[in-house]
């Protein structure tokens, strides 16, 4: 990702200062609608007369030691200067966790997950062609979050009509379109960005199933740096390091003043089970910054794995 100065509207620094504070913020739990959730049952089974059955021990609850290392993980972050954002979905229970102010920040390339779905789906729809030229540099952008596709997708597709697309589709209610046309300003939230996911792999989000799987498939092969050099394993790929991982990573400097901005998001697990987005903005160098949310995975996930 480019890292250019992002120059704010006055309006808009006074959001961004505040978006990701998860120092002071509440941490909890929240499932989806219950029409998300697919329910197994079974009928009484025959206990023999006399017999006495012992009640199975029970299993430590996931995400209340999610919750509790969460909590420990933003108030580290937050001695270090960090603000920091994270939200984790269980895709068989629809149980999720926020951890972190729910106002919108800047996403940087993770806008390329936006740009891709739409080219994609304009494919499918017949409105727009494919070239081999075209599919090579949708991989790189994705894999690589190579910047040149990136930019010639964004103005052939229309801008900020892309986001505007894709967040109708996806109703992200808190995604909204970079204020300067810029497509690394486009303004999101942890949350929205986990919505994303789970609605790209079941299909919610309108993507046909082969389009979808175009987009994970490259996710799934991430390089361990971007095509401009720079570093991409922190995040989830080094915090969860014993799990397979598809990732989308964002990183820019500077936004507002001097704040190094963070952002990796994706899929965890060999079922694609959990979905998981972490975003940070921290006034220190980039390698300090790339430490912290490497960290917070690292206390919420100990062992690098869920």
């Amino acid at each position: 990702m480019r890292r250019r100065t992002s120059v704010l509207l006055a309006g808009t620094a006074a959001v961004a200062t505040v978006l990701v504070i998860g120092a002071s913020s509440a941490t909890g739990s929240s499932a989806r609608p219950t029409d998300r959730v697919t329910l197994m049952s079974a009928g009484p089974q025959a206990v023999p007369q006399g017999a006495v059955q012992s009640a199975p021990a029970a299993l430590p609850d996931r995400f209340l030691q999610f919750d509790k290392r969460a909590r420990r993980a933003v108030a580290d972050a937050q001695k270090n200067g960090a603000d920091i954002s994270l939200t984790i979905l269980d895709r068989v229970s629809g149980r999720m966790l926020n951890t972190g102010d729910p106002a919108a920040f800047p996403i940087a390339s993770v806008t390329k997950l936006f740009i891709a779905d739409d080219l994609l789906m304009q494919t499918a729809q017949r409105r727009a062609r494919l070239s081999p030229q075209d599919r090579h540099g949708l991989e790189v952008m994705l894999r690589s979050s190579d910047d040149l596709p990136a930019d010639d997708f964004w103005t052939r597709g229309g801008g900020n009509a892309i986001v505007k697309r894709v967040s109708d589709r996806y109703k992200l209610a808190k995604t909204t379109a970079p204020y300067n046309g810029d497509w690394w300003n486009t303004m999101s939230t942890t949350a929205d960005l986990v919505r994303y996911y789970d609605m790209l792999l079941d299909g919610t989000g309108g993507l046909p199933r082969e389009q979808a799987d175009l987009i994970m498939s490259n996710l799934s092969a991430s390089t361990p740096q971007g095509a401009d050099g720079y570093p991409q394993r922190f995040g989830i790929p080094d915090g969860l390091s014993a799990e397979p991982v598809a990732v989308k990573q964002g990183w820019m400097c500077c936004w507002g003043v001097d704040d190094q901005v963070h952002v990796s998001t994706g899929v965890v697990g060999p079922d694609r089970r959990y979905v998981v987005a972490v975003a940070s903005l921290q006034p220190v160098d980039e390698a300090a910054a790339r430490n912290t949310l490497t960290q917070v995975l690292k206390t919420v996930f100990p062992g690098g794995q869920i």
